[in-house]
């Protein structure tokens, strides 16, 4: 519907999601297509346009919940619509009508459920959620109302992927002193800096978790300028401000 793609994972079969890039909405300039930061410089009306047009394309007439995300392991159980959007970095719910979503620009989505007990989770995951656990916590949070963890699938969407993802030696010793195993998700570049696979290190602490089903989308939003927004990419282009991209779950 009006031209909006939504990208599923196989691993979420018959739950409704989907992986929204920038395809699709009324936002014009820096912003072009369906941006939904409610954060952005962007129109507010084009921004409320968008978001109602992402959840109608997974969920039509769904309520969107959606947090003030703050790069944390924080997680919000929803339970009916929310009126304001409350701080933290993740969702859950076991109520169907409820879309939870995620924004992201770069940091990696990920949409989990548990299909048997019908209870859903969306987690946003920057490098510093991800290496704080805002994963293990959603899981938790789950199965708080009810899911179990060998019966989550977790899908891990369009995020920055290495080949893209240059970080100074700083940031990859961050990640060794929690876990020297932590290296292998680093190539090295020029002296002093390397590439970071976020997406494979997100797939490593859902597994670690004990999750086995897990799908990889490997869909880079910095390479793919016509498909995604990305914040490094804006930063390297000089472009004043940067459209957020969504991803939703939820109960029919």
């Amino acid at each position: 519907m009006s031209g909006v793609e939504v990208i599923r994972a196989a691993a979420l079969y018959g739950v409704p999601h989907g992986f929204l890039g920038r395809r699709g909405g009324v936002s014009t300039g820096v912003h072009a297509g369906l941006n939904v930061g409610v954060g952005s410089s962007d129109d507010a009306d084009a921004v409320a346009e968008n978001r109602r047009r992402a959840t109608d394309a997974v969920l039509p007439g769904a309520a969107l919940a959606t947090c003030y995300q703050i790069h944390s392991s924080d997680v919000v159980t929803v339970t009916e619509p929310l009126a304001e959007r409350p701080r933290g970095d993740a969702l859950v719910t076991d109520r169907p009508g409820l879309a939870l979503g995620i924004l992201t620009a770069d940091c990696a989505p990920v949409l989990l459920a548990d299909a048997q007990a019908a209870v859903i989770g969306a987690a946003h995951a920057g490098w510093k959620g991800a290496l704080g656990g805002v994963t293990d916590a959603t899981i938790a949070a789950m199965e708080a109302l009810g899911a179990d963890r060998g019966r989550i699938a977790a899908a891990i969407g369009p995020c920055i992927a290495r080949a893209s993802y240059e970080v100074g030696d700083g940031f990859r010793q961050r990640f060794g002193a929690d876990d020297p195993d932590n290296d292998r998700f680093f190539a090295d570049a020029c002296a002093g800096h390397a590439r970071f696979d976020l997406e494979a290190y997100v797939a490593h602490r859902l597994a670690a978790a004990g999750i086995a089903r897990i799908e990889m989308l490997g869909l880079d939003t910095y390479a793919d300028r016509d498909r995604f927004f990305s914040y490094r990419r804006a930063t390297h282009r000089g472009e004043p401000d940067y459209g957020r991209q969504i991803s939703i779950i939820a109960l029919a």
